[in-house]
């Protein structure tokens, strides 16, 4: 049996939104309903919440122990969770990155990512869904990835991928299947921190995509398919579409 531990990063810097972690969503802060949504996962044995801030540090400790006070100087939330698995010494097969703006995160999704180490070429995991209108496809905000006939990642790109050649744009959903990429990550516990030590990469830097810098340094990246819409909370305006989506739920 696959043992996984979910870490949820919570900074409190942000460029667009400082503070997010504490907003109140309904009476409870995001980063609690994050925590509560994934105690909902049956594949989770252990879930730590990972921060840089004694505020957030100190409101966590009002909902659960299970948090941890990281450096204010890592790149990425895969460094973040590479810290806390050394300061905590955690020996589970699989870390999981949750991400901590979406406090509507789907238990089963954290599921799908786990099982994805069923296969034992996986090393790295990560969720995909098919993209169904061109707003999303044509969108270079928006990350699409190609996969093998495995599910493997091939590449990831902010263009679209593939190309199809000699086809009007306006039909390229009729004529291909394409995936958008939801950034959420597991890994191997035993590769975390060699993924830490990599340089950033001529494709990395290119496409501003940090999984570049795993593909080019030949990890193998396996992908889950969703068809769950996501609900991160980037900016104060994506607030009020959760809200209405907490109310359609009960939560």
């Amino acid at each position: 049996m696959i043992t996984a531990t979910g870490i949820i990063p919570a900074r409190f810097a942000s460029t667009r939104f400082p503070g997010k972690p504490l907003i109140d969503l309904a009476g409870k802060s995001m980063i609690q309903r994050v925590y509560e949504r994934c105690l909902l996962s049956k594949s989770l044995s252990d879930i730590i919440i990972a921060t840089d801030d004694e505020i957030i540090f100190d409101h966590v400790k009002t909902f659960t122990d299970r948090v941890c006070m990281t450096s204010t100087n890592h790149p990425s939330g895969t460094d973040r969770c590479a810290e806390v698995v050394s300061q905590l010494n955690i020996t589970t097969d699989v870390v999981i990155n949750i991400q901590g703006d979406e406090p509507l995160i789907n238990p089963n999704q954290i599921d799908s990512l786990v099982n994805c180490f069923q296969d034992k070429q996986t090393q790295i995991a990560t969720l995909v869904r098919e993209i169904k209108d061109n707003d999303v496809l044509f969108n270079s905000n928006t990350p699409k990835v190609i996969l093998d006939s495995n599910q493997f990642a091939i590449y990831f790109s902010r263009e679209t991928i593939p190309h199809l050649r000699n086809i009007e744009k306006s039909e390229w959903l009729e004529k291909h299947t394409f995936y958008q990429h939801i950034g959420i990550y597991a890994y191997q516990t035993s590769i975390l921190n060699s993924l830490t030590q990599l340089a950033p990469s001529i494709l990395e830097k290119a496409e501003s995509l940090e999984q570049l810098r795993w593909i080019e340094n030949d990890y193998k990246i396996k992908t889950a398919s969703t068809i769950e819409e996501t609900f991160a909370i980037d900016t104060p305006e994506d607030i009020a579409r959760v809200l209405e989506q907490l109310l359609k739920t009960n939560n």
